[in-house]
């Protein structure tokens, strides 16, 4: 690799987070001459301008503004493979910001164990939550998400998995509702349904149980997040599926009738729910990402049913 100077790659990703010649060179210890100098090797060998003048002060081209982030990521790895490996961590000063894609009955389960876990042990961490439309392996591969949380079904060999805890799916009905004197198949499927799909699929998990004994149910709504299913169960005669670990300690025990809506056991077998951690192998060995799988297992171990 004669014709690459990785030298470069820092510097243009200093030089889009500053957009400043001067700044660029004290981040890199050099002068602004020096600075002013690789831009223009950056400019000869991207045959872009990269950074232009806008009045005082210069503003990314387009084609910057492209590479901006892939940039960032390509300039980290680089940094992390040509650097001695650094096994220990102190999680109490440490600085870092992780990002989880889970569904939102996960952040509503461990939201806030994990928050007190943090900072109690690692304060100047901070975690930022994403929404999960899909199993897509990319934005792990490229580093937009640290972690993934739910049910491994990627076509991405590579990815790493760990069980957190086991779940089953329950049903959920308003306080009150007529199915609750007797819960069986028959009666279960004369009730309107509202069921949870990514894919925006009239069916669920129960359907094909419910098939085995020549029944079937009506599905009248579809939504898209669990706490959506339980807000539409709460005022309707609709009945829902969900999850056990989404109920949370407000819909148990005494608590079953303030909250407005009860969960009940399937009268038919559906297949168990088995919740996992999810990341790519680069982060595998990385000692604070080994600390956050490691709380969130901790977290996580008595989540289940």
């Amino acid at each position: 690799m004669q014709d690459v100077d990785l030298n470069l790659l820092a510097a243009l990703d200093v030089l889009l987070a500053e957009c400043s010649v001067t700044r660029a060179a004290h981040r890199l210890g050099l002068s602004p001459s020096a600075m002013s100098r690789t831009l223009s090797r950056l400019r000869i060998a991207t045959g872009d301008q990269l950074l232009v003048l806008a009045g005082r002060t210069l503003v990314p081209t387009p084609y910057a503004e492209q590479l901006s982030e892939h940039v960032h990521e390509l300039a980290r790895n680089a940094r992390a493979v040509l650097q001695p490996v650094n096994s220990t961590l102190d999680v109490a000063t440490l600085e870092r910001t992780f990002t989880i894609r889970a569904n939102d009955g996960f952040v509503e389960l461990v939201g806030a164990s994990l928050m007190a876990a943090i900072t109690e042990t690692a304060p100047h961490v901070r975690i930022r939550f994403v929404s999960k439309p899909d199993k897509d392996a990319r934005p792990l591969r490229e580093g937009m998400i640290d972690l993934e949380v739910g049910v491994p079904g990627t076509t991405a060999p590579e990815l790493r998995t760990r069980l957190l805890f086991r779940d089953r799916f329950v049903g959920i009905c308003r306080t009150g509702h007529p199915l609750l004197t007797r819960v069986t198949a028959k009666r279960y499927a004369s009730y309107p349904h509202v069921v949870v799909s990514r894919k925006r699929q009239f069916s669920g998990p129960v359907d094909d149980a419910l098939g085995q004994l020549s029944l079937r149910r009506t599905i009248a709504m579809v939504v898209l997040t669990y706490a959506n299913a339980m807000q539409i169960a709460r005022h309707s005669d609709l009945l829902g599926l969900v999850p056990h670990s989404c109920l949370g300690s407000a819909l148990l025990g005494d608590h079953v009738g303030s909250a407005g809506v009860q969960f009940f056991e399937l009268p038919v077998r559906t297949p168990g729910i088995s919740v996992s951690a999810i990341w790519h192998p680069r982060l595998h060995a990385d000692p604070a990402h080994r600390w956050l799988r490691d709380t969130l297992f901790a977290i996580c171990k008595n989540a289940g049913p």
